[in-house]
């Protein structure tokens, strides 16, 4: 059987490429992939794909081909997948931000083999790194205030809080990552505030309430999804 081929795109062309890159090596997973920087937001995605209402009409990668301007990065998209993930952040101090637009895409970006299944993460991809010691007993707390957000002060922040305040330093081996992705997995399960009723939370329900937090609180619990990929892939990887 021909191995497994992923496309992931991801927002950012630097920590979130070399997080992935990362969590593919330490793993091992024995999968071509190519991971492509979308070097935009969540909501320019939605703005090409939902448009005209019908994103059902239009294939993922014949789009993420019309963005691009690059010829020869065209030609990444031109090739069949057998996974496509997107790694994207919530930004809900961005202009664009609604949410509807996110809770459309969520519900849309829900199968890997088909349209692509979407990871988002709270409130961005430095949520990984937002931990005091591996494992951090505080983490199931932690929250982001969208002050910090709009003042763009987050950031600075998860590289004080950061364990070694330097990410090539930061959950560097298997049984590190183990611990990072099982924490992350645990507290989507208390952001919902049921028991484990599968492999990894659901995507749209973490973001609902996600959502809600942020309407009565404004704050948001800072959680990495993106990793829940490992576990989705082979859960057998974490063991």
């Amino acid at each position: 059987m021909d191995r497994a081929k992923i496309l992931i795109l991801v927002e950012g062309a630097r920590i979130d490429a070399r997080l992935m890159k990362h969590l593919f090596c330490v793993y091992g997973i024995d999968a071509k992939y190519e991971i492509v920087s979308y070097n935009t937001n969540i909501y320019v995605l939605y703005n090409e794909m939902f448009y005209a209402g019908k994103p059902g009409d239009m294939d993922t990668l014949q789009v993420l081909k019309a963005h691009e301007q690059d010829e020869t990065r065209k030609q990444i998209f031109v090739q069949g997948y057998t996974d496509i993930l997107l790694i994207f952040d919530l930004d809900p101090q961005d202009p664009q931000f609604s949410e509807e637009k996110i809770t459309a895409m969520m519900n849309y970006f829900v199968e890997s083999t088909d349209m692509g299944k979407l990871y988002l993460n709270y409130p961005m991809i430095e949520a990984f790194y937002h931990m005091r010691d591996i494992p951090d007993s505080d983490y199931y707390e932690r929250i982001v205030t969208f002050d910090e957000l709009r003042n763009h002060t987050y950031k600075q922040r998860v590289n004080a809080e950061n364990r070694n305040r330097d990410y090539s330093k930061f959950s560097v081996t298997r049984e590190e990552c183990n611990i990072v992705i099982e924490q992350n997995i645990e507290k989507g399960w208390c952001i919902l505030c049921v028991n484990p009723r599968n492999l990894v939370p659901d995507g749209v329900a973490v973001l609902a309430r996600q959502l809600k937090m942020l309407n009565e609180h404004e704050k948001l619990f800072v959680l990495c999804t993106c990793v829940y990929f490992i576990a989705e892939y082979n859960q057998n990887l974490l063991a």
